[in-house]
């Protein structure tokens, strides 16, 4: 028996470089965690969802129906159907300013717009490349980027200006290795949202130097006032330039799974390969689904007008609590449904980053999870999303502050 207990414990589990650097997710842990609470009786309030609370519009769960009914049911073309690359194509075509209009051979669908982003940073990124991420970002986009045995490099944004970078941040990070850089707006985790302008001069820059850009626009459709613009309509070469894009955020398709790359033809063909090689394709009923979302305007518009509405009274609620203790530092969302919040006036461990001693407090004592900026590389902010019915998150809000009133007493 200890032979075998010798053997056993010799052949522990010791991981490839390929993934000695990765973090589990910190939204996935901060759910997990609250869970567990709720599973033990607690009412806990989760605040650190990254998805719609809404439910699928009808119209594309009918349409899904009858897809399975009319045999959608087997594998598709690994880059996806075609009806649903061309719907895609007139979607990207209708913002494009240039000569040469995208054809669906340029157009991968994938599983969500994750796979779509780290099927990108595979393609692009090596050993020794360096890739730009304005900070505070979503999680994933270092750990893609690391993924691809490549650097990621945080360029932390201006708390003045909605924590977004400008040109002239970018230009100052860069090394003679930088190759790339992540572009997200609106912004998770922030809301910020990028101006034409700002888009501008960051795409000039990324032009003159020769750097790939991946612009992940999956928020674009959920904006409270101007309208987001999408790279699309700001370039004329696109030849270093990757467009991401899905039905999940603003069409509540989460676990459908169906993203999107809009990519030069060489580059789309490369990410057909390595899809082909890994996942192929996407669910064919969820494409399907996607086709539905995205085609029938009489049905969506109306329904993401709705979702767009009810997330703007939530965000203007919660606004409202949080005025109530200005210690608080906040960043006015523009678009998305989160509040990224300062709370580094609070006393806590300098060590762990007062979000993370925060968030901490704020679950196990007053039932709240929120995510610790930390994943965002800004260790003393906290991310809170407000997809979640209003009472809920207006009496999150009010334990929030609560809790920081505790903390910073």
């Amino acid at each position: 028996m200890l032979l075998v207990t010798e053997m056993t414990a010799r052949r522990a589990f010791v991981p490839s470089p390929n993934i000695a650097q990765l973090k589990e997710s910190a939204t996935i842990a901060v759910s997990t965690r609250a869970k567990a609470l709720r599973a033990a009786g607690r009412q806990v309030i989760d605040l650190g969802a990254g998805e719609p609370d809404f439910d699928t519009p009808e119209y594309i769960r009918r349409a899904a129906q009858r897809a399975i009914d009319a045999g959608a049911t087997r594998y598709t073309a690994t880059e996806g159907i075609l009806p649903l690359r061309e719907a895609i194509t007139s979607l990207v075509n209708a913002d494009y300013r240039g000569d040469d209009p995208i054809t669906p051979g340029e157009v991968v669908v994938s599983n969500g717009s994750k796979q779509s982003l780290f099927n990108a940073c595979f393609l692009l990124f090596g050993p020794g490349d360096e890739v730009l991420i304005p900070t505070p970002s979503w999680t994933s986009y270092y750990e893609m980027v690391g993924l691809a045995r490549a650097e990621p490099v945080p360029v932390h944004g201006d708390p003045a200006n909605g924590l977004k970078v400008d040109a002239e941040m970018l230009a100052a990070a860069a090394t003679p290795a930088t190759k790339g850089i992540m572009l997200n707006s609106p912004c998770n985790p922030t809301g910020a949202m990028y101006d034409r302008a700002e888009l501008e001069a960051i795409l000039s820059l990324a032009d003159e130097r020769g750097w790939w850009v991946i612009s992940d626009e999956i928020y674009r459709r959920i904006t409270y006032g101007s309208v987001s613009a999408s790279v699309m309509e700001l370039v004329g070469a696109r030849d270093r330039l990757i467009l991401v894009d899905g039905v999940a955020k603003a069409y509540a398709m989460t676990g459908w799974r169906i993203g999107w790359t809009v990519a030069p033809r060489q580059v789309a063909r490369a990410m057909g390969a390595l899809q082909s090689h890994t996942t192929s394709n996407a669910a064919a009923v969820s494409q399907h689904a996607a086709l539905a979302a995205i085609t029938n305007r009489e049905a969506a518009e109306p329904a993401i007008a709705h979702m767009v509405g009810e997330f703007h009274r939530r965000r203007d609620a919660a606004l409202a609590v949080l005025a109530e203790e200005p210690r608080i530092g906040v960043v006015p969302p523009d678009g998305a449904f989160y509040l990224f919040l300062d709370v580094s006036a609070m006393k806590g461990d300098a060590r762990e980053g007062a979000g993370t001693v925060f968030a901490q407090h704020l679950l196990e004592r007053h039932d709240v999870a929120v995510v610790p900026g930390a994943a965002f590389y800004t260790p003393n902010w906290v991310r809170l999303s407000y997809a979640a019915p209003l009472e809920q998150v207006v009496t999150g809000m009010r334990r929030v502050v609560a809790a920081f009133r505790e903390m910073a007493s």
